[in-house]
């Protein structure tokens, strides 16, 4: 199954907080993840010939929607243009989930360091004394 993430690649003179405001998140998160893709499949070498190259496809290929949806795979996208302007990303559906997770547990963590820096950090065994209580509260 597959999910759809509309990302705009514009060259608009807005700045790109102004459209979203998770855009330079979103940016820098799928660099990683196309280095994380790229290493994890052992892609990332000396040589040329070990290099994939992106699935980047015009929007009018969805006229056969299957065929571009049967490209999608796990770590392998296919990239829609318009007017030869990336538009959309199609993935797979466990790379959106996985993606989705990043980003609240990226949430949650600046949250805390916010948090940690406002209010002061817990020291070791204070985490752990919290941790205990909790266990024994269940």
């Amino acid at each position: 199954m597959c999910g759809v993430h509309g990302a705009a690649v514009s060259s608009s003179s807005r700045p790109e907080a102004s459209r979203n405001p998770y855009g330079a998140l979103n940016k820098i998160l799928l660099q990683n993840m196309l280095l994380n893709f790229t290493s994890n499949q052992g892609i990332l070498r000396a040589g040329k010939e070990n290099v994939i190259m992106p699935n980047i496809k015009p929007i009018s290929d969805l006229r056969n929607y299957s065929d571009v949806l049967r490209d999608v795979s796990v770590g392998a996208p296919v990239f829609l243009t318009k007017n030869g302007r990336g538009r959309y990303a199609i993935i797979d559906m466990q790379d959106y989930e996985k993606t989705w997770a990043t980003l609240k547990l990226m949430g949650e963590l600046a949250t805390g360091k916010k948090s940690g820096e406002e209010k002061g950090w817990l020291s070791p065994s204070d985490v752990r004394a919290h941790f205990r209580a909790k266990a024994n509260e269940e």
